[in-house]
């Protein structure tokens, strides 16, 4: 009796410690999902930032007609 409620005990030790990283798993990708969108924004924003500071020169160039 002593062995099957050993390896009971153990099994249910495996899947807390399961339980446990997956919930690390969770919290990690919700951070890199944030991380992620952070980044992206920061892009778009140096994206407009780089389009603004190339339309005088482009202008003066006369490759960009305006509206």
């Amino acid at each position: 009796m002593l062995w099957p409620m050993f390896f009971l005990v153990l099994a249910f030790c495996g899947i807390a410690v399961l339980g446990v990283l997956a919930v690390r798993v969770g919290l990690e990708v919700r951070r890199l999902a944030r991380a992620v969108g952070d980044g992206c924004e920061r892009l778009a924003l140096a994206a407009d930032e780089l389009e603004r500071a190339a339309a005088p020169l482009a202008a003066r160039v006369g490759r960009v007609t305006e509206p």
